[in-house]
């Protein structure tokens, strides 16, 4: 059995239409002669490979949901297809993408004016413009909605930042950063645009970290930082707006830990084939065909739930708690499987030639980034009881 089948068991592709899944084929391909070879050498050395950006935008990866004018937007179930199969390959190039394609793409599409739109768009759909989404903060993870410390203050036709983000994916290096700050005068949350460049705006890499390794994290301070107001999005009055951009993207979170648990039970399978313990393959032991057995469930249903929250949203249909539900259970259930592959691989597991660890440590990363599973099951939790529990 093929990898592709081997893990997408119950047939979940064939939901695509024809040109769909020759899309997603290509997709595969590209992902397979030009960013798995060199996936753990720069994970390994915590380097994000620049060279493989404009193959990402040749390979009609990036503004799937956010084309230019004149072409339609993909299906949601297509562009989660297309998130689970790069974080297949490797979930630190899906977080790029997804930050880019997802946060501040997003971000600028729905609560940007039309001018806005027309301005930053096109440039990022082709990857000459990198985007960066800046709302977590030092202080502030879990109740950034109530405790951001980030302020925006009018003066004249210029907002003067002052605050600090954390945790900014594609940070170090983004043409532009969407910033979220509050508002000095009436408190609510303001969606601001700084481009590379603006004096009062620095950007730090974040060392030391473990997951998600190639993804360069930035520590980012503004300082006095003069935006003008040609750069505030137009449609960003609360933190309610802020959601919206946040609803969409925790179901690609959702497709991210689909492809990183496929990713690691292939790895698995594959291993099992060929390692020979008391004169057989392991694949022939009871204890590992459990094994297999259980992390291809976890997969199937985490799959099963990340097509339907792509089916809910092409209608139009997707609540809030849904998207929440599909992040929590996926990311938990990704977090079992890439245990258990590594589990399966024995001592070898812990290498980065075998690709299981790779997986074990990123999955740390998809499980607490976009809602830690906490916060989405009391997202679901008041949905489901009508009783808000949130301090």
């Amino acid at each position: 059995m093929d990898p592709v089948t081997a893990s997408d068991y119950y047939g979940f592709e064939s939901l695509l239409t024809e040109d769909e899944r020759a899309f997603l084929k290509n997709t595969r391909e590209f992902l397979d002669s030009e960013v798995r070879p060199i996936v753990n050498d720069a994970w390994e050395a915590a380097e994000f490979p620049h060279h493989l950006v404009p193959r990402f935008a040749e390979a009609g990866l990036v503004g799937l949901a956010y084309p230019p004018a004149g072409h339609a937007p993909v299906s949601r179930l297509l562009s989660g297809f297309v998130g689970m199969e790069i974080s297949r390959v490797d979930p630190s190039m899906s977080t790029f993408l997804g930050v880019h394609n997802g946060l501040a793409m997003g971000s600028i599409a729905e609560l940007g004016s039309d001018e806005q739109r027309e301005r930053w768009l096109p440039a990022m759909a082709d990857l000459s413009t990198i985007g960066a989404f800046g709302l977590t903060e030092p202080h502030g993870g879990s109740d950034v909605a109530r405790g951001l410390e980030t302020t925006a203050r009018r003066d004249g036709d210029e907002w003067v930042l002052d605050g600090a983000k954390r945790w900014i994916g594609n940070g170090t290096f983004a043409d532009l950063v969407v910033i979220f700050a509050k508002d000095v005068e009436d408190e609510q949350v303001k969606a601001i645009v700084v481009e590379k460049g603006t004096p009062g705006f620095s950007a730090t890499k974040i060392e030391g970290k473990f997951a998600l390794r190639t993804v360069q994290n930035a520590d980012i301070v503004l300082d006095g930082c003069r935006v003008p107001e040609a750069n505030r999005l137009q449609r960003c009055a609360s933190f309610r707006d802020v959601n919206r951009v946040l609803k969409a993207t925790r179901g690609g979170v959702a497709w991210n830990a689909v492809g990183a648990q496929r990713g690691a039970y292939e790895a698995a399978l594959a291993y099992a084939g060929e390692r020979e313990q008391f004169g057989r393959p392991i694949a022939g032991f009871q204890m590992i065909q459990d094994l297999l057995a259980r992390m291809l469930g976890n997969v199937t249903a985490s799959m099963a739930m990340a097509v339907r929250v792509a089916q809910l949203q092409d209608a139009g249909e997707c609540r809030d708690d849904q998207a929440a539900l599909a992040k929590s259970f996926c990311t938990s259930r990704a977090r079992e499987t890439v245990a258990w592959a590594r589990e399966l691989m024995g001592g070898n597991g812990i290498l980065l030639e075998n690709d299981a660890i790779r997986f074990f440590a990123d999955v740390e990363a998809l499980y607490s980034y976009e809602g830690t599973r906490e916060i989405n099951t009391l997202v679901v939790g008041r949905a489901i009881t009508g009783v808000g529990a949130f301090v």
